[in-house]
């Protein structure tokens, strides 16, 4: 019986996360795009970030800065870099020759006078299809609940919060 059920629950642990390994041959290239991406950020190279990003590009950061390609692309090979680039969780959506692509992002960011910083984002990045192949057109990232930003922000609104409640009512007579 124990064997029945170990085998039972190894199929359907299988059966689960195939749809998940699997993708289409569609969705492969789209993902190759996004792994291309992440190269050239890492690489901070100019040609192959002008060959992703889509003339129209918007590229919009958790910080609430919006760039366009030339911006985008100026930042990126002229600011200290990243030295890791970690992408999960990933999801492709396709309609036609758009993609649509959400996942976890962290990217470790050097820093000048400080250690390394971690941004730990939700991305979602839209590509399009053409001549030049997968495009990114536009992208948006936001933090995740989880980011030391996100955690010390609410760390001081709640401090903040509390200093500015009204004593506690006066007990009745």
């Amino acid at each position: 019986m124990r064997r029945l059920f170990l085998t039972l629950s190894a199929f359907v642990f299988i059966a689960a996360a195939r749809p998940a390994l699997a993708a289409n041959p569609g969705e492969k290239a789209v993902l190759a795009a996004l792994d291309a991406w992440k190269e050239a950020m890492l690489k901070k190279d100019r040609a192959a970030l002008e060959k992703i990003f889509h003339p129209e590009l918007t590229y919009s950061h958790s910080s609430a800065t919006v760039q366009d390609k030339a911006q985008a692309i100026t930042a990126v090979v002229d600011g200290l870099g990243w030295e890791a680039i970690d992408i999960s969780d990933t999801t492709v959506r396709l309609v036609g020759n758009v993609a649509l692509v959400n996942g976890k992002v962290d990217m470790r960011q050097r820093n000048k006078d400080k250690p390394t910083s971690i941004s730990k984002l939700i991305q979602l990045s839209v590509w399009v299809k053409g001549k030049q192949g997968w495009q990114m057109i536009a992208r948006q990232a936001v933090r995740r609940p989880d980011d030391d930003q996100v955690i010390a922000a609410k760390a001081a609104l709640e401090a903040q919060a509390a200093k500015k409640l009204p004593p506690p009512p006066a007990p009745a007579k």
